[in-house]
């Protein structure tokens, strides 16, 4: 149907690579536990909207371009790692209230900037963009590979069926932010290996290959 064939394959893949722990399992994890639930299902819903980004991109063609051009790829590559070692940098020197409360904690979250950091960390990898080209294509009929709809159904469930895990991951280590707010040692440690995990992640994907 639409060209899609082994549909069932395709969405059982999907669900096992969406919960194998990744850059955005881990920027949920963090924001979800040290600043609350609402920040981490807006983080959940920044990196759907980054995927999206990639799955329009990957159907209309226009991914293409970070497969053929070096050039492209690289600047894309780069731009991802100097914000993911930006976020992690402002996290390890970042200096938190020792009388931290997380009731007031929260009424000084900026929630539209976690929601777009969660876009960025998603959108500014062209891994992603390399994987839905990769992997869609297999899913699909080859008399319908001109076709933008069957990559887009399969894009959008990918998506979908990845969003519902991130918000399952966010309330979930929610439930932590609570024990985590009563004990500022908890809170500043957390803080700094989520900083520590996003420059981590920033140097891996700069040593990344096409």
């Amino acid at each position: 149907m639409f060209g899609i064939v082994n549909f069932e394959a395709f969405l059982l893949a999907g669900v096992l690579l969406n919960i194998t722990p990744g850059t955005d399992t881990m920027y949920i994890l963090g924001r979800s536990m040290s600043l609350g639930k609402k920040a981490g299902i807006l983080s959940a819903l920044g990196i759907a909207s980054g995927a999206l980004v990639h799955c329009v991109f990957a159907a209309l063609g226009l991914s293409l371009i970070l497969t053929k051009s070096a050039l492209a790829f690289e600047v894309v590559k780069y731009l991802g790692t100097a914000y993911l070692i930006f976020l992690g940098t402002k996290m390890l020197i970042s200096r938190s209230n020792e009388k931290f409360e997380l009731s007031k904690k929260q009424e000084n979250i900026n929630y539209r900037n976690i929601y777009i950091s969660g876009i960025f960390t998603n959108a500014l990898n062209p891994k992603v963009a390399l994987f839905f080209l990769a992997f869609l294509p297999q899913f699909i009929n080859p008399c319908y590979a001109q076709n933008a709809l069957p990559f887009l159904i399969l894009g959008l469930t990918f998506v979908i069926t990845g969003t519902i895990w991130c918000l399952m991951l966010a309330v979930f280590s929610s439930k932590l932010s609570s024990q985590i707010s009563k004990n500022y040692k908890i809170k500043k440690r957390l803080d700094k290996i989520t900083g520590v995990v996003c420059i981590t992640l920033g140097i891996k994907l700069a040593l990344s290959k096409r």
